[in-house]
């Protein structure tokens, strides 16, 4: 038995290679910067990156390591970064588009394989999303079968591939339609035909993401043969708890975005249903889980693939009323330095009462925003372009903000029991004791500081912006109030009496 302060699960690591596709996403960065910072024995990691935007696999890989997750690494072990080894691949391409040469050094090498790859747009295209989530999948398999030394593939999959159900096992389900049989179907048919029977395969499901994850997991099942296999299924991946520092995100995705929209006084209503379960998972959480699964997954006999639910809402729930209630204050407490208007509005339970609110809040001042940009000589079309975007990525997320679902997590609370010693802090991922306002604050800071690249020296300017944002906002609404009350109550002498008079107020604090 190893002593209580060395780790059992960065030791498995020790001297052994690991493969990963998906490294330069968001769950990606984390994955490689905790590898090497907790396992520090590991040999090597090596990662699958395509050609993009110009850039060739060693510049992507430049890239990936000047990111800003890992300047604790830099300044702890800056020699761990020479372990990750870029790969020229794609998960598009047959064979993983991988050179004889690459192929044969990582049948030698890899012990350890994470598929996180996948395309996650929402509204992908249902041929694109099957070469990526099913496709991509199938090409991994086959890569994984010709590995001498696989000890354990993890898929990463979602919580919400079986999103048309309510309460969800930690199992598979079968899918109507045979993987294989929709991979056929795209090789024959047109886009237009595709587009035309797309809602009738996706179903009860929202989009082609979950359907093609559902797809994804069943192909597993069919062709992974005796190949170590285990499932992660994360929910909606949120900032950083912990590590490798508390509110650390790099994108703005789900309820990223919509709270950087909310911060800047964009985003002031949105459809949910307040009393259900909002599943966030912290990405550390959901990372701390990946590898401890493949530390059992590899030293335990396993006669069936495992599945993990790596989720929240039995666990440690919070709602999407408790989060509005919680983030707003927190957000007029950090405001953004640069902001549309000030920070207001609320989320709406009624589907009629949001529309209304979309329509005055966000329809009628982008076109205003607009008009007075172009009579001044700015920017055409830049606020209403903002909120079309907005509304597209509002109502992708509407299906999850109105629904909830019970995860059964009764594999990940057994695989929270396995953990002993220096482990139990080391690769932590028990939600239970994850305080929420604080979270809440650190997430909010961190959107500030990583995403928005703005540093806390900027508060001071910012909360005076916000102090001036908030007396034109009540200025405005008062001349609001007293336009209708000019309008209907004009002929009135108290009426022009009032009216002359905060005109004339507002002439002399303007001027």
């Amino acid at each position: 038995m190893l002593p209580r302060n060395e780790s059992q699960i960065g030791n498995f690591f020790n001297d052994r290679s690991v493969f990963i596709t998906g490294a330069t996403g968001f769950m990606g960065k984390v994955l490689v910067e905790k590898l090497l910072r907790s396992c520090s024995g590991v040999k090597n990691i090596y990662v699958l990156l395509r050609n993009k935007k110009g850039l060739n696999t060693h510049q992507r890989l430049d890239e990936l390591m000047d990111a800003k997750i890992f300047d604790r690494l830099k300044e702890e072990n800056p020699k761990a970064l020479n372990k990750v080894i870029g790969i020229s691949g794609d998960i598009s391409l047959d064979g993983l588009g991988l050179s004889d040469n690459d192929l044969k050094m990582l049948i030698k090498e890899i012990s350890v394989v994470f598929h996180s790859a996948a395309t996650v747009k929402f509204d992908e295209p249902l041929r694109a999303s099957i070469e990526f989530n099913v496709l991509g999948t199938r090409r991994v398999i086959q890569f994984c079968h010709k590995l001498n030394k696989l000890m354990a593939l993890v898929h990463v999959s979602t919580a919400y591939a079986n999103c048309n159900r309510f309460e969800i096992d930690e199992a598979f389900y079968e899918s109507p339609i045979k993987p294989q049989q929709v991979v056929d179907a795209m090789e024959w048919m047109s886009d237009d035909i595709i587009n035309e029977i797309t809602p009738k395969l996706v179903g009860d499901r929202p989009n082609t993401y979950t359907y093609t994850k559902a797809l994804a997991e069943t192909l597993l099942t069919q062709e992974c043969g005796s190949l170590p296999v285990a499932i992660v299924r994360p929910s909606i991946v949120t900032a950083a708890a912990r590590e490798p520092c508390a509110g650390w995100v790099d994108n703005m995705n789900g309820p990223t975005g919509l709270v950087l929209a909310s911060s800047k006084g964009i985003l002031r209503t949105m459809l949910i249903d307040s009393k259900a379960t909002a599943d966030l998972i912290p990405v550390d959480t959901v990372i701390n889980l990946m590898i401890t699964v493949a530390w059992y997954t590899a030293t335990r006999q396993q006669n069936n693939i495992m599945i993990y639910n790596c989720t929240s809402g039995l666990l440690n729930p919070i709602t999407w009323g408790d989060i509005e209630r919680i983030a707003f204050p927190i957000l007029l407490k950090y405001p953004s330095s640069e902001m549309f208007r000030y920070p207001g509005g609320y989320f709406k339970n009624n589907k009629l009462a949001n529309e209304i609110s979309v329509f005055f809040e966000h329809f009628i001042p982008s076109y205003l925003a607009d008009f007075l940009s172009a009579l001044t000589g700015g920017q055409r079309g830049k606020m209403v372009k903002i909120y079309e975007k907005l509304h597209r990525a509002s109502k992708a997320l509407e299906f999850f903000t109105t629904r909830q679902w019970r995860f059964k997590v009764d594999n990940v609370l057994m695989l929270c029991d396995q953990l002993r010693g220096v482990d139990k802090q080391l690769f932590h991922f028990d939600i239970r004791d994850l305080h929420w306002p604080t979270y809440w604050e650190d997430y909010i800071l961190g959107i500030r500081k990583y995403v928005l690249k703005e540093e806390n020296s900027t508060l001071p300017s910012a909360r005076k912006n916000l102090q001036r944002l908030y007396y034109l906002n009540r200025i405005i609404d008062l001349f609001l109030i007293l336009g209708i009350w000019n309008i209907f109550l004009r002929r009135t002498r108290t009426a022009r009496v009032i009216w002359l008079f905060f005109t004339n107020l507002s002439k002399s604090i303007m001027f």
